[in-house]
């Protein structure tokens, strides 16, 4: 009879405040509509915290004026929709959700705007506005004001408690230290829902501006114990000091992946330069970005520090006065004159700031260049690197001293748009159909051609970089090194297309279709490798490197062989690690090696090879994941490094 009555008052209560039901089902249908659409999870956990943060909302309505109830569910609903489209247009691009701290670099979104329209908006995207047509069609048919009822408002705090306390009682039992670290996002929305995870994405947020009045010593403390129990200790190989004194030029090359390197079509090579150079020289085919919401600030952060990226905000953004341990600061203090150059704004994701901090004298943005000829988001790579080469000539005779510069290329930069303007690369397939030889577009009219074209053009600048290099004489003390800054943030179905397009339909092969090549969500995120080269003119032997290897060794690989030396370093030199040794940790917990790949957000691990591997591997490895990524993280956060120094 009590259930009856329970269920009497339910319905008694949506038929007399519609609008307030209405409002308490669409929010949470578009909570389940935004993990759908993203992760694909459909944890039990996060409905209980969906539907108590709508609850709160409920609750709080209760002291709201009657003539204004309806302002307010609107303005909160319009919060709630405001976090599914922004989480799902971001997922949809970084495979992870959105940071309030992007709001600190908001300016860079607006010049990449096209790129953003064009790969990442999807219908499924818009999709949570129906949510406003509803609210004013149930307004529309029934106007009804909830006045304060205590009973009414006593219930809904005990529902609210309920759904916390259920939700709180289910697995993930590691969920809070998840939500407390926020280093895995996407962990946090499937085990705390959407809602949750951004008021909690604010609140750390705040920590740059709260770090010294919470936290600190305990921060300072874990960081020295840290460091204390795992001193960098000097390991002198083959490689120590071969390079120091030497000129060094470091071409920090724009979304450029490995599988590309890998691929021909009609017999061309797609980087026909670079697979020179990397046969040449040392080649770190194993090689990966680990790059946050920051993407090439990222890599140039973690390229020169050995440290990771922060998980609030971007270093070059949020944490530019600080102070950092660099590359470019160490050679400084050898005698070494330091510069960048890029055809884009200096205040570009802050560089002309950040630039200056990490140790460079001089920082040549867009306003030092000639801006010639324009592609995508600016100017081109051969014209940039037509111009450098006279700039590097200068430096080179009025210095005295040697000059490390990183030159940072632009053009194959999302969304390729125009690479019909600056690309003839063919990406056609000839293949045989009813007995004859015929040529099919293949990835012609794909982004992944236009992706493909845009690396062959940028290859091309690259070669007649290094031959007008040498026609000046400016290789004969120099090194060169080229990095992949971060994948090209291609979808998985752009892959399909790569390895399952079928000649005969033009679309891609079923699952069932014998030529079928297996590409799931663990192929997706290794093929996100990106090439790392150190190559003199003068290098008598190649040698490829497979060892598993992430930007954060660059510094102490690099280091060793220009005789610098990083003792916060927390990456490895990879020429003294065994290929077992080797690991890469990226931002979110997730971790590789030799043998696994190990999902942090999933809670999975993907077999590389046929060895058997045991918990206590796994377990071992996680927990160093997690130690260096709490390590960087507090350095970034509370500055700590003026204090280590």
């Amino acid at each position: 009879m009590k259930n009856l009555k329970v269920k009497e008052q339910v319905i008694k209560f949506s038929k007399n405040y519609p609008i307030l039901v209405f409002y308490i089902i669409g929010n949470f249908i578009n909570s389940i509509l935004l993990r759908l659409f993203t992760t694909g999870h459909f944890g039990f956990r996060a409905l209980f915290f969906d539907m108590a943060f709508i609850l709160i909302f409920v609750a709080l309505s209760f002291f709201v004026k009657s003539k204004r109830k309806m302002v307010y569910y609107v303005l909160t609903t319009l919060f709630m929709v405001a976090t599914c489209v922004a989480n799902s247009l971001y997922y949809n691009y970084y495979v992870s959700f959105i940071s309030v701290s992007l709001i600190a670099a908001s300016a860079f979104v607006a010049d990449v705007a096209d790129a953003v329209f064009e790969v990442v908006v999807r219908p499924c995207d818009l999709m949570y506005f129906w949510i406003f047509i509803g609210l004013y069609i149930v307004y529309k048919k029934r106007n009804d004001e909830l006045k304060f009822n205590k009973n009414y408002f006593i219930s809904f705090l005990i529902v609210v408690l309920t759904c916390i306390g259920i939700g709180c009682a289910l697995p993930p039992y590691n969920a809070y230290a998840r939500l407390f670290k926020l280093w895995n996002r996407v962990a946090v929305v499937d085990a705390w829902g959407p809602y949750v995870y951004q008021v909690d994405d604010f609140v750390q947020s705040l920590k740059p501006t709260f770090n010294n009045l919470f936290g600190y010593d305990k921060a300072f403390k874990d960081v020295r114990d840290y460091y204390d129990e795992n001193k960098n200790v000097t390991v002198k190989n083959d490689y120590t000091g071969i390079f120091e004194g030497k000129n060094v030029i470091a071409i920090h090359a724009e979304s450029l992946q490995t599988f590309a390197m890998d691929l021909s079509f009609n017999g061309k090579e797609v980087t026909p330069n670079l697979n020179k150079l990397a046969r040449e020289g040392l080649y770190f085919n194993n090689f990966y970005a680990q790059v946050g919401v920051g993407t090439s600030s990222d890599s140039e952060f973690t390229y020169a520090s050995s440290l990771l990226p922060s998980n609030n905000g971007t270093v070059f953004v949020n944490y530019f006065n600080d102070k950092f341990v660099t590359i470019q600061n160490l050679l400084k203090d050898k005698g070494y004159y330091v510069f960048s150059m890029h055809g884009n704004v200096g205040n570009f994701w802050n560089r002309e700031n950040m630039h200056l901090n990490m140790g460079y004298d001089k920082f040549y943005s867009k306003n030092s260049f000639v801006i010639d000829e324009e592609y995508g988001l600016g100017l081109s790579d051969e014209s940039f690197f037509r111009q450098v080469v006279p700039m590097i000539k200068n430096i080179n005779s009025e210095m005295d001293k040697p000059y490390y510069g990183t030159l940072i290329t632009l053009t194959n930069h999302t969304p390729w748009g125009d690479t019909g303007k600056y690309s003839d690369y063919d990406v056609s397939m000839n293949t045989i159909i009813d007995g004859k030889e015929v040529n099919v577009p293949y990835l012609e009219n794909v982004l992944m051609g236009k992706y493909i074209k845009s690396v062959n053009y940028m290859d091309k600048a690259i070669g007649s970089f290094i031959e007008n290099m040498d026609k000046e004489g400016l290789l004969d003390n120099t090194v060169i090194v080229i990095y992949g800054d971060h994948d090209a943030k291609l979808g998985k179905k752009q892959f399909d297309y790569l390895y399952n397009y079928d000649p005969l339909t033009g679309g891609i092969r079923d699952q069932d279709d014998p030529k079928y090549v297996e590409f799931n969500e663990y192929d997706y995120e290794l093929i996100r490798k990106v090439p790392f080269i150190i190559w003199t003119k003068d290098m008598d032997n190649g040698k490829t490197i497979d060892t598993p290897m992430g930007m954060i060794d660059v510094m102490p690989t690099l280091g060793n062989m220009l005789n610098i030396y990083n003792k916060y370093a927390l990456g490895h030199d990879i020429m003294s690690l065994k290929k077992e040794d080797g690991i890469v940790v990226f931002k979110d917990g997730a971790y590789l090696t030799d043998k696994v790949y190990y999902s942090a957000k999933n809670n999975e691990v993907y077999a590389i090879t046929n060895s058997v591997i045991s918990d206590d591997y796994i377990d071992k490895n996680c927990k160093y994941a997690d130690k260096i990524i709490e390590v960087s993280n507090n350095i970034i956060t509370y500055d700590l490094m003026k204090e280590l120094e």
